[in-house]
């Protein structure tokens, strides 16, 4: 997916970031990059325990001190 970068030097563009915390900021650029999309793909075609290799945790820094919880219950 190639985002829209006509609006680029927009600064209202960008407003939403300065509310953000520094893990919904690091996951806004994480998520853009080609090379964790490509690995991303890759682990979510294969049959890696619980959904993230050590691998792939190690080489994009992902942590996940807790369990997530269900947002709808």
């Amino acid at each position: 997916m190639t985002p829209d970068a006509s609006t680029w030097r927009s600064s209202a563009e960008y407003d939403h970031l300065d509310a953000l915390t520094a893990s919904d900021l690091a996951w806004e650029w994480l998520r853009r990059n080609e090379a964790y999309d490509a690995d991303f793909e890759t682990l979510a075609a294969s049959d890696a325990p619980e959904g993230l290799s050590d691998k792939i945790r190690q080489r994009w820094g992902l942590r996940f001190p807790r369990r997530s919880t269900d947002a709808t219950a």
